[in-house]
C-alpha cells in the first residue's frame, strides 16, 4: 500500500515538472531564439547556423530552469493533497512523516545526479557544439545584409557602404575599406557593382573605380574597368573562441588543479589557462558542481507543509513565508555564484554552506516529525 501511495506522489510530482519544464522551456527558448536573430541579420550567417545554434541552447535553459521548476512541482503537489485531503491517505496507511521526507528527499537526490549529469557533460557540450557551428559557418547572406546609404561592417576589418539598389540587384556608388592588411589599407570606389558566387566564394564584381592603396609611406591608385572582391574571405565579428561556460569540465578541472597546485598555466588549443581568468573558471565549476546541491534543500524546504494541517489557523501565513524561504533560497543559489573568486577559504565556506543547511533542515524535520501527531 505505501509503495502504491508513494509511486502515485511521485508520478504526480514528475508529471507536473515535466509539464513545467516544457511550457516554461519552450516560452524561454522562443524568446532567447528571437535575440539569436542577430547572427542572420547583423553578422551574416544562414538560417541553418540561426535554427542549429538555437536548438543547441534547449539544454541549457532546462538547466536553468531545474531548481526553480522542481521546487514549485513539489510545493503545488504537497500543497494540492493537503487542499483535497488526500495527505490524510498516507498517514492512515502508517506512513510516518519522517518516511514522506525520505521518499522526496530520494526523488530530489535523483534530480541531482540528472542536474549534475546535465551541467558537467551535456551543457558544455551543446554550447560547444553551437559554438562549432559559427566557427565552421560561411559568411554567406550578404545580399540581405547590405543595404543602401548604411554602412556595413559585419565583418572583421571590412567596410562597405552602397548608395543606392535597384530591383535587379545592382549596386551603384560602391565604398569599400579593407583594413586586413596589417601594412596597409586598401580602399576602392567603383560606379557599379552586383554580389556573385563562384566555387562556393562571395564575390562583389564592381565596375568602373579605382583601387587605392594606402600605408604609411605612399598611396597608389589603381584604376579599373571590372574587377572581383573576394567576401569570402573575411570572417564574422561574431565571438568564436569558445568561453568558459563552453569548455569541457576536464579542461576547468585541470585548470584550477595547475594553478593552485602547481602555480602553473594550463593550455590547450582553445583554452589558455591563466590567472586573469581563475575567478571567471572558479565560479563555473561552482555552477556545475554546487549550485545543484540547492535542489536538496528546497525539496525540503517544501517538505515543511506537512508540519502544520490545512486546519491551523495559520497554516495559510506558513504557507506563504515557506513558498517565500524557497524562492529565496533559489535566489541566494543563482546570487552566491558572484562571490566565488580565487580565495580558497571563502570559496571553501560557500561550497560547504548548501551541505551544512541540508543536513540542517533534514534534522529539523526529522526531529520535528517525531513530536506530530501523524
Amino acid at each position: 500500500m505505501k509503495k502504491l501511495i508513494f509511486r502515485r506522489f511521485s508520478i504526480d510530482i514528475a508529471g507536473f515538472f515535466l509539464l513545467a519544464v516544457v511550457s516554461i522551456g519552450l516560452i524561454v527558448w522562443i524568446i532567447q531564439a528571437v535575440n539569436y536573430l542577430d547572427f542572420v541579420s547583423e553578422d551574416g550567417h544562414s538560417l541553418k547556423v540561426y535554427f542549429m545554434y538555437s536548438v543547441l541552447s534547449l539544454p541549457k535553459i532546462v538547466g536553468k530552469l531545474t531548481i526553480f521548476v522542481f521546487f514549485i512541482s513539489v510545493f503545488f503537489i504537497i500543497s494540492k493533497y493537503e487542499d483535497k485531503n488526500e495527505m490524510i491517505v498516507f498517514w492512515t496507511s502508517g506512513v510516518k512523516k519522517i518516511e514522506f521526507i525520505n521518499n522526496l528527499f530520494k526523488i530530489s537526490v535523483l534530480l541531482l545526479i540528472i542536474q549534475l549529469l546535465l551541467n558537467l557533460f551535456l551543457i558544455p557540450k551543446s554550447q560547444d557544439s553551437a559554438r562549432s557551428f559559427l566557427r565552421n559557418s560561411e559568411i554567406d547572406f550578404f545580399p540581405f545584409l547590405i543595404k543602401s546609404k548604411k554602412f556595413i561592417d559585419t565583418v572583421s576589418d571590412l567596410t562597405i557602404f552602397i548608395d543606392s539598389k535597384d530591383n535587379n540587384g545592382i549596386f551603384e556608388n560602391i565604398y569599400i575599406q579593407d583594413n586586413s592588411d596589417n601594412e596597409k589599407t586598401q580602399v576602392v570606389l567603383a560606379q557599379k557593382g552586383l554580389l556573385g558566387k563562384k566555387n562556393d566564394n562571395i564575390f562583389l564584381i564592381l565596375y568602373s573605380g579605382k583601387i587605392l592603396n594606402i600605408n604609411s609611406k605612399k598611396t597608389s591608385i589603381v584604376n579599373f574597368e571590372k574587377t572581383e572582391f573576394n567576401l569570402s574571405r573575411f570572417s564574422t565579428k561574431t565571438i568564436l573562441f569558445p568561453k568558459i561556460q563552453e569548455q569541457k569540465t576536464t579542461n576547468l578541472l585541470q585548470c584550477l588543479n595547475s594553478y593552485y597546485k602547481y602555480n602553473k598555466t594550463y593550455n590547450t588549443r582553445l583554452f589558455r589557462c591563466e590567472a586573469n581568468v581563475i575567478d571567471s573558471v572558479s565560479r563555473e565549476m561552482y555552477k556545475r558542481l554546487v549550485s545543484p546541491l540547492y535542489i536538496l534543500i528546497v525539496s525540503l524546504i517544501a517538505s515543511l507543509l506537512i508540519i502544520k494541517s490545512k486546519n491551523d489557523f495559520s497554516y495559510s501565513r506558513f504557507k506563504f513565508i515557506t513558498f517565500l524561504a524557497g524562492i529565496l533560497l533559489i535566489i541566494f543559489a543563482e546570487i552566491s555564484i558572484e562571490f566565488i573568486t580565487d580565495d580558497l577559504f571563502k570559496n571553501s565556506i560557500l561550497v560547504a554552506f548548501p551541505l551544512i543547511i541540508t543536513f540542517m533542515m533534514y534534522f529539523y524535520l526529522k526531529s520535528k516529525s517525531k513530536f506530530i501527531n501523524s
